[in-house]
């Protein structure tokens, strides 16, 4: 009988096959005291995404361990996430989408040695660069603190999906064993899987930057569901209701940080409909005055010049591409 690894690393892909290899080498140059696994989920891309995995799987067949759709399941609302979560074997699951990768060789090392010391950790999390597209160039960099700290459910609700960076996650299968249905229903998967994890224990931000994630990558997340104000106003109602749905999980325990975070996204969606005079006013004139100059100045051309910012908007993401 085998002995189960101690990390499952999670991986899914859809036409990522430009990025592949370095996510894949990424989790290769891992150096470890421990075993893991590479768990790596294509969601039936259409590029050459299959026939990257199946190199790395021919060359490491012991420790890669694949899954092909022949039909893309995300377009019909199944959590695709849920294939690698489900079959993870490791006490603890790191995650990393195929477009992103990890930078530093001790990264896993780094981030099991403080769980296995803090036994109430749930999940840790660390700095990260984004990087724009295949070009590399560092955009910015996701660091929420400038030292090591332990998130409260209240910073990690209020914080948003921007908190942290996705691939810089490492959590407890145990703690996160049974996934509650505001995250099942949830039209995103890694802000809800952190408030989770919060729920269940703590979530440890360590201050070492060890990852990167893309931006502007074609075929990504956020063109396929953001990319029309149709699409972007019916997220913000989805996000609206998986608040509510955590406000009942808690019996409205984290009420106040719940509303908080779901006015951010009300807000939002007024200037998405236009209503530029609403977002000034009343509950959300204090998330206008928290902007800073320059996303003032972009509200007021949308406001006065829709057709042009539309046009920037659209012209920055091709650029980015």
């Amino acid at each position: 009988m085998t002995t189960p690894p101690m990390v499952s690393i999670v991986c899914t892909s859809y036409n990522h096959g430009d990025y592949l290899a370095e996510a894949i080498d990424s989790f290769l140059m891992q150096k470890t005291d421990f075993e893991f696994e590479i768990l790596m989920y294509d969601d039936a891309s259409t590029d050459h995404s299959p026939r990257v995995i199946k190199q790395y799987e021919s060359n490491y067949p012991s420790l890669i361990k694949p899954i092909y759709q022949t039909e893309n399941q995300y377009s019909k609302g199944v959590r695709v996430e849920l294939f690698n979560h489900n079959r993870a074997t490791g006490k603890y699951i790191a995650v990393c989408e195929g477009d992103d990768y990890w930078t530093d060789p001790y990264k896993l090392q780094k981030q099991v040695d403080y769980m296995e010391a803090h036994p109430m950790c749930s999940m840790t999390v660390h700095a990260a660069d984004r990087v724009l597209s295949d070009k590399k160039k560092v955009l910015s960099t996701v660091r929420p603190e400038k030292k090591n700290a332990v998130f409260s459910v209240e910073r990690v609700i209020e914080g948003g999906g921007d908190l942290i960076a996705t691939n810089s996650m490492v959590y407890s299968k145990a703690k996160v064993e049974t996934l509650a249905p505001f995250y099942l229903n949830a039209v995103v998967g890694d802000y809800p899987l952190i408030i989770l994890a919060a729920l269940h224990g703590t979530v440890d931000y360590l201050d070492d930057n060890m990852a990167a994630y893309r931006v502007g990558v074609k075929g990504s997340w956020t063109e396929r569901e953001l990319a029309t104000s149709m699409k972007r106003i019916n997220h913000y109602h989805d996000m609206e209701r998986m608040f509510d749905e955590i406000n009942e999980h808690t019996d409205f325990q984290y009420n106040n940080a719940l509303e908080k975070a779901k006015r951010g996204y009300q807000f939002s969606l007024l200037l998405e409909q236009g209503e530029f005079k609403k977002a000034k006013r009343g509950e959300f004139r204090q998330i206008y005055l928290e902007l800073g100059t320059k996303q003032r100045i972009l509200l007021e051309m949308k406001r006065y010049f829709p057709n042009v910012t539309e046009s920037i908007r659209k012209a920055k993401w091709k650029l980015i591409q």
